[in-house]
């Protein structure tokens, strides 16, 4: 399985490092591994602060705040299934993060910077592949372990 993405950068407050991109990517894959994606997959991850992010929230959720990470699943779980066609990747969606409000997390939950934006971009995926912990308790849960599974998997265990 091979992972690929777009990346865009709309913030000019912290740097964009291949090492944060490769970390991303590794988090990407071992989201996709454990949940048995075995074909190619794709998506965007787009980087802005958290005015842009609130900006969003405000457009696509109606919630008028900043938020640390937003998900935008290209299928509908419900009705459709997730697959790769004609030999190309599977096309997972969009992820937009917060590197501001990665970074104040961080800060409050004592870990590294890196760590964060790599949970961030687990949790997303996992919303790619239609996982929504808003839906109920249980959902929230089973999010909850996925997460801790990867997490840990890639020696970032959650605090």
């Amino acid at each position: 399985m091979n992972v690929s993405f777009e990346i865009a950068n709309e913030q000019d407050k912290f740097p964009v490092t291949e090492e944060l991109t490769e970390l991303l990517r590794r988090a990407a894959a071992e989201t996709l591994d454990t949940e048995g994606i075995d074909f190619d997959c794709e998506f965007s991850i787009t980087y802005t602060d958290n005015e842009g992010i609130r900006a969003l929230n405000r457009e696509y959720r109606n919630k008028d705040s900043a938020t640390d990470v937003l998900s935008f699943p290209m299928f509908d779980p419900e009705t459709e299934e997730i697959e790769a066609l004609d030999g190309q990747p599977a096309v997972l969606g969009d992820i937009v993060i917060s590197l501001e409000r990665a970074a104040e997390q961080a800060e409050l939950y004592g870990h590294s910077f890196e760590r964060e934006v790599a949970f961030l971009c687990v949790h997303s995926v996992l919303h790619l592949l239609g996982y929504d912990h808003e839906r109920s308790a249980d959902e929230d849960k089973l999010m909850r372990e996925k997460q801790r599974a990867v997490m840990h998997a890639l020696g970032l265990e959650i605090q």
